[in-house]
């Protein structure tokens, strides 16, 4: 049985303070040939929240939750926190953690479901930080994603049925941070997000299929993305009632505040549609219950696997041909940042 000694949370990261902006932006976007022009549009949607992407003390409280969780339950590891982007970096992270003493540590990557960017991309990431440090650095093992998981699926039905006590008979339209159709061809990453929404439906008792329209995409017009976009989809069919359930995103950072309470409520606004917008899963009990589920899971052998649906709990260790980094897609995450779902 491999023991492990540590528990490692591993976000996206983002800016705390507007002199951040612009070099987070810059790490984002390394190694990218990105007008500056560009930069400095995303970087308005930062300065519009002073600077401050609230990424940062969403997963401060989500680590605090998971302590609290773990001590409770007797589950006795430290909880670390890395990120891709912005301190605490990766690098920084595992360099404390070998000067404590870790050997092996299980990973939580922020991000529910599989893709280059929002799985692989991370190992990647994890692996690179581990080649920096060098010898004595920390093993780290991938936690499953979990978009079928109980302890997801569960908290997002819950806050699907609140906005619908707020908005009666609304359309109920799921979204998610839309990737190249050249990486998605090569991941699960729809199929997923398709999964997920069919089974919080089916939750509230809803038969009919869900509705996925996609966000924040930010390649070259030229380049296919997943489709339809949320703002021309309310553009196209202008429901009367309409709930948006961020499905691919665990909290509600940057491209659920920007770009649906800001961009999609304005759309709305423009068109008289009645809207809600259902509450991501942050630190409700269910969800940190879940994350601990999996810590379990890998210490424990024989513990049962949770998965709702007929698709069954993914691998523990991800194949060496999973979510390659198609050709012609972005080496590093899309330009709109905080991303959860490619995330």
């Amino acid at each position: 049985m491999t023991t492990y000694d540590a528990i490692l949370v591993v976000s996206f990261g983002g800016p705390e303070k507007p002199d951040d902006v612009m070099p987070f932006l810059e790490n984002v976007l390394r190694g990218r040939n990105v007008p500056r022009e560009r930069m400095l549009e995303v970087a308005e949607h930062y300065l519009h929240f002073d600077g401050k992407s609230p990424i940062n003390d969403q997963n401060r409280a989500l680590i605090a939750a998971l302590e609290s969780e773990l001590a409770r339950s007797g589950t006795r590891l430290p909880v670390y926190w890395g990120n891709r982007n912005w301190h605490p970096l990766l690098s920084e992270t595992l360099q404390q953690m070998r000067c404590d003493g870790v050997r092996r540590a299980l990973a939580f990557v922020t991000s529910a479901y599989s893709s280059y960017s929002g799985c692989r991309q991370y190992r990647e990431d994890i692996e690179r930080a581990r080649q920096q440090i060098g010898e004595g650095v920390p093993e780290i093992d991938k936690l499953r994603v979990f978009y079928n998981h109980p302890g997801f699926i569960a908290p997002m039905a819950e806050n699907v049925a609140a906005a619908l006590d707020r908005l009666p008979g609304a359309e109920i339209l799921f979204t998610a941070h839309s990737v190249p159709f050249s990486m998605a061809q090569t991941s699960c990453y729809e199929a997923q997000l398709r999964e997920a929404a069919r089974l919080v439906m089916a939750a509230l008792g809803l038969g009919t299929p869900p509705t996925l329209v996609f966000q924040s995409r930010s390649g070259p017009p030229t380049q296919l993305w997943l489709a339809p976009d949320v703002g021309d989809f309310l553009r196209e069919h202008r429901p009367e009632r309409v709930i948006i359930v961020p499905i691919g995103f665990i909290s509600d950072h940057m491209e659920v505040l920007y770009d649906l309470d800001t961009e999609a409520r304005n759309i709305c606004d423009e068109l008289g549609i009645q809207m809600q917008r259902a509450a991501t899963v942050g630190t409700h009990p269910r969800f940190i219950a879940m994350i601990r589920e999996l810590i379990v899971e890998r210490l424990e052998p024989g513990t049962a696997r949770l998965a709702l649906g007929e698709r069954g709990p993914n691998h523990d260790v991800c194949p060496l041909d999973c979510c390659p980094s198609p050709q012609g897609a972005p080496q590093r995450s899309p330009m709109r940042s905080d991303i959860s779902a490619s995330t």
